[in-house]
């Protein structure tokens, strides 16, 4: 079965069950709507979490033979996936930055990494930010591989 995609791309259609579905689904993820978590968040998950976080990233950097990073510099839009998969809440920011608000304390993951140090205004939220088509796209596109990593965490 085929259906129309409501986008002004030129793929006229795909396949229901095709990998771009969840890509280029016409219903938007509203990540700044508060979501139920699969753990409480604490301290001392957060300290688990970004252990574990910071090995996928090692290991993914791998996968891609690039340099292994130092901290978690560029893994923002992971670490938050991650973080609201896990332990629910939103995801904030903007442009340069997003991370997460959970029972309305701000959860950062990278609240340490360089590039976050070098943003005038890391938590900085602009909302609009998130209903960007490409935005909505380049976070579902991390979310499988998201959801792996949450699953293995679950377990360990």
């Amino acid at each position: 079965m085929m259906r129309l995609v409501k986008s002004r791309s030129s793929i006229p259609a795909i396949p229901d069950d095709g990998p771009l579905t969840e890509i280029l689904d016409p219903e938007m993820t509203d990540w700044t709507v508060d979501r139920k978590s699969q753990l409480d968040y604490s301290y001392e998950r957060f300290a688990l979490a970004k252990v574990f976080v910071f090995r996928k990233w090692c290991e993914q950097a791998a996968e891609r033979q690039a340099l292994l990073p130092l901290d978690l510099s560029g893994s923002c839009k992971y670490g938050s996936l991650f973080m609201n998969q896990v332990f629910g809440g939103t995801i904030c920011g903007h442009y340069e930055h997003q991370y997460n608000l959970i029972g309305g304390r701000i959860v950062d993951l990278s609240h340490d990494a360089l590039d976050v140090g070098r943003i005038t205004n890391p938590y900085l939220h602009e909302p609009d930010y998130f209903s960007i088509p490409e935005k909505q796209a380049s976070l579902n596109s991390c979310l499988p591989r998201v959801k792996r990593w949450v699953v293995q965490f679950m377990l360990e």
